[in-house]
């Protein structure tokens, strides 16, 4: 590649994680430019492309976000768009997840409308990962005689009946189990058997 037509590639797209992010995937350049006028004009950032493979190679920032577009993504609140809307197709659409689907010409304030709640569903899907990412670094702190404990008396077994599956005193499960109760900063027993459902622990086979 020559200077000449290194100067003509589009510079990479710089992007700021301290605002919500609108992500469009839409073939059609008018739609798309309209898209990002409207969506910066509302106070979010606007990233558009023109294929979802495009979307899907682009790296993004850990920041509430929402993808509008024609085909289902995983993992993104996504609201649809469709020039031939139709009732099985938005049966469809709001099965596989979608926030909201709207028919092309959009009205900007369904779109307006929308934009919030998908982003609200990002950033509660964020929040619950960065806590999921703190339980499994609490529980990576467990030695594995802590985490038998944990298994076995968070599925209801008496400190006695663990004692005995395990071999040990009745008193040191007693001590394991205040060590597990400590490094999982755990407020409660309750609250213990609650982050073992979110890291999906459950008992072995004994």
């Amino acid at each position: 590649m020559n200077v000449s037509e290194a100067n003509l590639q589009p510079a990479p797209r710089q992007e700021s994680c301290e605002k919500p992010f609108v992500y469009v995937v839409d073939d059609d350049d008018s739609d798309r430019a309209s898209l990002e006028w409207l969506i910066r004009r509302a106070g979010w950032q606007p990233n558009s492309f023109a294929t979802a493979g495009e979307f899907l190679a682009y790296p993004r920032c850990p920041t509430p976000s929402c993808l509008l577009l024609d085909v289902s993504l995983p993992e993104v609140p996504i609201i649809f768009m469709t020039a031939h809307g139709d009732v099985p197709t938005t049966v469809r659409a709001m099965k596989a997840g979608a926030v909201e689907f709207l028919v092309k010409p959009l009205c900007d304030d369904e779109l307006l409308r929308a934009i919030p709640l998908a982003l609200e569903i990002s950033a509660g899907a964020l929040r619950d990962q960065a806590r999921l990412q703190v339980l499994h670094s609490r529980y990576s702190y467990l030695t594995p005689r802590e985490r038998e404990v944990m298994e076995r008396i968070v599925s209801g077994q008496l400190n006695k009946q663990v004692a005995l599956d395990l071999g040990i005193t009745e008193g040191t499960i007693k001590v394991h189990r205040f060590n597990v109760m400590r490094k999982m900063r755990a407020a409660s027993f309750a609250d213990l058997v609650e982050m073992a459902s979110r890291l999906r622990i459950s008992p072995g086979r004994w």
